[in-house]
């Protein structure tokens, strides 16, 4: 998402034009593929905008730029319900952030004060477009977000914190500042920071404490059983989010008191667990062993940490949504940094551009999400307009027969195939990639979009 960036992706400098690789040999191992219809949720009125998370009922979370003259100077967090998206504010700063809800409707993340931050920090280090959005250094507080009404989360004696991932008890997870200056941050990074857990209750707040040897620790999310995945490793620079894969030496699950190192691929950094589902199966990613790459993981107590591999061609990945049917979703990238996002099951992945209709301009970089009615949500990328919006993807299965784009859709997984065999696959422009980079450090990545480039 190396030192600030993902070693796990390849960067970027420049927008080329590739012939697509369709994945024809996966959708056949994988039998029937489902179509999927795709909704353009947008922005806020900027050119950028992401999904990185929705619930059972449909209602997706993510960010986006604002309108700001010039343009995309800001950005906040927003909630996509029944069609009408809201901005959920924040907190008298100029930048917010979300996060994943709940089936309550609870919505989490993190908001800026009007304060600058004392230490010079810039804890949630947002790129609008090319360059930093406006603000950065204004001290941002974790949230919760319920029926219009933000309310913040303690920290552990600093200034920041941030959100990252809510369940049907109303627990919260994420990462809190501390009052320890630590000497090995890099700045303008000053305050360590480390994995916790607020709640139910708003105000009560508890430490996780990190693998042995590590001095900080992140919790990214967690499940109805109360289990929290996320990682621990060494302090170093912020952005956002609060701690790159970098940082993240060990892959992580806390529970019942205790903390368990996840594994690796051999690499020493870039390990992080990004998402839990109720079966205590986990998803995200790991270097290999050299620290020049990563592959997205799936590890469940049975058989440990499995290599989910790439699309055909690429040679990096992330997972960062899954469900409780066990089906992923995340990115995959080649080698000269050309993303798609790819939808993982039955131990077999496909690019999900492979699946949608056609005639969509939309290319599909980054699935950040998937509930268990099979819907997707993301980045995707307009090469005609040159914006990223956010993207739900829906099943044109039984359940969503219905549904606009399925009822009147007469294109099939085939012809889809053909069409975006015929479709050229594109590098993000710079800004675009730096957008994602700050949020997909923690699998979210998100975003988070958690880094994929």
């Amino acid at each position: 998402m190396k030192s600030k960036t993902l070693k796990s992706i390849v960067a970027i400098t420049a927008l080329a034009v590739l012939p697509i690789s369709v994945q024809l040999a996966a959708q056949e191992a994988n039998g029937k593929q489902t179509h999927y219809s795709v909704i353009n949720l947008g922005t806020l009125g900027g050119t950028v905008g992401a999904a990185y998370g929705i619930n059972n009922k449909g209602w997706v979370t993510g960010d986006a730029n604002l309108p700001n003259l010039p343009g995309d100077q800001n950005e906040h967090g927003f909630l996509w319900r029944k069609g009408m998206k809201i901005d959920l504010g924040t907190f008298g700063g100029p930048n917010s952030a979300s996060s994943p809800p709940n089936e309550n409707g609870f919505v989490v993340g993190a908001a800026q004060t009007s304060e600058i931050d004392p230490n010079g920090e810039q804890f949630l280090g947002y790129f609008c477009g090319n360059n930093p959005c406006q603000g950065v250094d204004h001290i941002s507080l974790p949230f919760h977000w319920q029926d219009g009404v933000m309310t913040a989360l303690p920290t552990l004696g600093g200034n920041n914190g941030q959100a990252f991932g809510v369940n049907n008890l109303g627990q919260v997870v994420g990462v809190a500042e501390n009052t320890t200056h630590d000497a090995t941050c890099i700045p303008p990074q000053v305050l360590d920071f480390e994995a916790v857990i607020w709640g139910p209750k708003a105000r009560e707040v508890q430490e996780l404490r990190p693998i042995d040897g590590d001095s900080i620790g992140a919790a990214v999310a967690t499940n109805d059983k109360g289990q929290v995945v996320g990682c621990s490793g060494t302090c170093g620079n912020s952005g956002f989010p609060a701690v790159s894969p970098a940082q993240c030496v060990h892959a992580t699950l806390w529970q019942n008191g205790s903390v368990k190192d996840l594994g690796n691929f051999g690499g020493m950094m870039n390990n992080l667990a990004g998402t839990i589902n109720n079966r205590g199966q986990i998803a995200g990613l790991s270097d290999l062993a050299g620290d020049t790459t990563a592959h997205a993981f799936l590890w469940n107590e049975d058989n440990g940490m499995q290599d989910l591999g790439t699309l055909s061609g690429d040679v990096s990945s992330l997972s960062s949504g899954m469900n409780n049917k066990g089906q992923v979703v995340g990115q995959s990238c080649d080698a000269m940094g050309k993303c798609r996002a790819f939808l993982w099951e039955s131990g077999v992945m496909t690019d999900l551009n492979t699946l949608i209709d056609p005639g969509s301009p939309l290319v599909l970089t980054y699935g950040a999400d998937i509930n268990d009615r099979g819907e997707i949500v993301g980045q995707a990328y307009d090469p005609i307009t040159g914006e990223t919006p956010a993207f739900l993807a829906i099943p044109c299965d039984d359940a969503h027969a219905s549904d606009e784009g399925c009822a009147d859709s007469t294109a099939g997984p085939a012809a889809a195939a053909q069409a975006v065999s015929e479709r050229p696959r594109v590098i993000l422009p710079e800004g675009v990639r730096r957008q994602l980079q700050k949020r997909l450090g923690l699998g979210r990545f998100a975003g988070g979009p958690v880094t994929p480039l």
